[in-house]
Formats: structure tokens, sequence, C-alpha cells
């Protein structure tokens, strides 16, 4: 078998270096644990962010994956199969939308969620062709296609991809006053992450998504929500934008919809919107196959039954309780909201990527975002004990030996 460095050394020669992951190389992992190829036990603290809400292979979801693929993975949208029409009664049901379109990545899901926004402009709204327009929010992060970036404030997500695609306008998020400024005639969608997590798990204000939802309302715009991290469990409610009791008019989910073992997204909607489409105007050749719709269904059905919702919920205020608690002369300010937390350092400490290098050598997974902040998102499925451990390794870490 290679070793740690010798995978790293063959990655490195072979693979286009479009991201710089922690050099840690993982070989099986089961429940929040996992464990690299020279036999080093880590506990994640990151759950591919976001996307083992259910815990690395999950063993009800991996018996729905093995029983599914040996009937049938895929047929394409050309026919039907017999999981697809499951799926999405499913979905609409515990997230009490009307109908749903299913894609695989979440970037898809976003894509989706602005092409439903435009042709519901024009066919509802009555924006003139190709003049529909749509507001995004400072530091976002929604994917990276082209269309995306487009409206991406990250230099990084954009240096060297243009030229880039109009009909995007990009205002400061938390700002209520800058949305409706922003809306113009033509204004067809308003996208946002109710709580934004590339960004630092950065939490706005109590009462900005309430007025977003009534500005949306007024000047007759589409409240689009993505929450393909901050859904499905991960902030305590099954959407984050619950905690104010508000309803976006498209969700975008992806990540804990299939619990890591498939590609699987998805938006939810109202048939007011989702049925404007003609077929052939969208769609994926592997979107809604029957091995996705099928790990899907356990996964949601992982999320209910287990209540990881309110898993996470208990959970992440005894986690802020007890982070409440690190003092430290390196620490700006820690953010949570259910098991979804950001450390932001002070720009003195020098970035948090040495800070998960550290951890990663006491065991803890955890990756760095924009530049100073530990993004901290362990699986659902954690145990208290396993916190606790967690904990005592974060405190160590970032308080300075006198």
């Amino acid at each position: 078998m290679m070793k740690t460095q010798q995978l790293i050394d063959l990655e490195k020669e072979y693979l286009a270096p479009n991201y710089k992951p922690l050099d840690v190389v993982l070989e099986r992992g089961e429940g929040a644990w996992v464990y690299d190829v020279e036999g080093n036990k880590y506990l994640d603290f990151l759950s591919a962010y976001s996307a083992l809400n259910q815990g690395y292979v999950h063993p009800r979801v991996l018996k729905t994956f093995v029983k599914q693929a040996k009937k049938c993975t895929l047929t394409s949208r050309a026919f039907r199969n017999d999981q697809l029409p499951h799926f999405a009664k499913e979905l609409c049901e515990l997230t009490g939308y009307e109908m749903m379109l299913p894609m695989n990545s979440g970037a898809e899901a976003v894509e989706t969620a602005l092409k439903s926004a435009r042709l519901w402009g024009e066919k509802v709204k009555g924006v003139p062709k190709d003049r529909s327009h749509i507001i995004a929010c400072r530091h976002n992060f929604h994917g990276r296609t082209i269309a995306i970036i487009s409206f991406s404030t990250d230099e990084e997500y954009r240096e060297g991809f243009g030229p880039f695609s109009p009909g995007f306008t990009v205002i400061p998020y938390d700002n209520a006053n800058a949305l409706e400024r922003a809306i113009t005639p033509d204004t067809v969608a308003f996208i946002v992450e109710p709580i934004q997590g590339e960004a630092g798990i950065v939490i706005p204000k109590a009462g900005y998504l309430k007025k977003v939802r009534e500005i949306c309302d007024r000047r007759n715009v589409l409240f689009i929500a993505d929450e393909i991290q901050s859904g499905l469990g991960r902030t305590g409610r099954l959407f984050a934008s619950d905690w104010e009791g508000v309803r976006a008019d498209l969700v975008c989910l992806g990540k804990a919809l299939s619990a890591g073992f498939y590609p699987v997204s998805a938006v939810v909607g109202s048939k007011a919107i989702l049925s404007l489409y003609k077929p052939g105007q969208h769609g994926s050749t592997f979107g809604g196959n029957p091995l996705a719709c099928a790990v899907a269904r356990e996964a949601l059905a992982v999320i209910r039954e287990e209540k990881l919702v309110e898993r996470s919920a208990k959970l992440g205020d005894y986690m802020a309780e007890k982070l409440a608690e690190l003092k430290s002369p390196l620490v700006k300010e820690i953010r949570g909201r259910g098991l979804w937390f950001g450390i932001e350092l002070k720009p003195e400490a020098g970035g948090a990527r040495k800070y998960c290098e550290a951890l990663m050598a006491e065991g803890l997974l955890c990756k760095e975002t924009h530049i100073h902040t530990i993004r901290l998102a362990p699986p659902l499925v954690i145990e208290k004990k396993d916190i606790n451990w967690a904990l005592k390794k974060i405190f160590k870490v970032l308080r300075p030996k006198q």
C-alpha cells in the first residue's frame, strides 16, 4: 500500500491544483471518525462542507445504495424510473413545497434556481426578453460556474475567468435597505445564503430575512434561499431561514441530500414557478436517476427518523456554551448556529491555516475559510463525548502556552 507522501506526490503530478487540502490522505470513515492510509484516526469537524450530516457511510443509506445499485443506476430522463416520483413526493412533503426539480451538484441547483427565476420573470412578471436582473450579496458563495462567479466578490474565484455574465447586481449582506434600493422593474430575484458559510459562518441580524421577505413580496421579486450548506439540519432547524419563520420562493438543496454517497441536488418551490418549464428547456442526464433518488430518499429518512435536526440544535447549544469559555488573545469572534461554527482569528494570529494543521496533528480535522476563520461543522450524528474531546484539542491549540 502506498504511504501518505507517495499518494500526495502522485496527486501533485497528475491532478490539476485547484484545491489546497490538508496533507492527510483518508481511506475510510465511520460516523464522525475517519482513518488515513497509515491507520491514524481523526475526528472530522468539516463533514465534507456539510455533505455528511448523516456521518460517514451511514449503514441505512449504504444498504439502500447497494440494493439500488444492483437493480438500476441510470435511466436518464428519456425514460421514467420507479424512484424519482417517490423522491419528489417525499422531498416536497418534508420541506412543505409543491414541486421540485432534481439535479446533481449544488452549483447546478443554483443555476436551476437562477434559470427558474428568469423564466418566471419573462412569463409571469412580464420582464422584457433578455432583461431579467438578479441581485446577490457580497462575500456570497453559490458555486463556481461562469454565471455564478459573475456575481462573486471573491477575486480568487474570478481571476482569469472573464468575461462575466451580465444581469447581476451585488449588494452588501445583511442590509435590507440596500436590497430595496437595488430593485428595478426588471429585477426577478434576490438570491441569498440565510447564513453565509464560506464567508466564515456569518449570521445576519435578527429580522433581516423577514425584511427581505417583505420587500420581495411588495416589489414582486422572487426570494431564493441557498440552503445547500445551511439546510437539512445543519443549523438546528431544517432550513436556516426557519430561524426567522421565513419561507423563500425557491430553495436550493444539495450536499447532505445524499448523505455523502452520491451527488444529489434539487430546487424546491411552488408550482407557479417550477411548472413553467417545458420539455427540453432544462435538464441533466444524471439528474433524478434511480440510484440518486433511492439514496436521497434514505438520507432524508435518516434525518427525520434519527431526529438529526433536533440533535443539531441540542448539541449545538452545548458546543456554543463551551466555546464561549474559550478565552484566547488569538480569537476575534466566535459565531455559530446549530452544529456550525466559525472561529475568526485576529490578523496578528497569522491566518487560520496553521491552526488547522496543528489541530490535524492533534487528531481533529477542520478547514480554514477566508484566511482568518476556522470552520467547525461535525456530522450531526456526533456523540457528546466526541465533542468534548474535540473542544479540548481546540482549547489546547488556540490557547498559547504561558
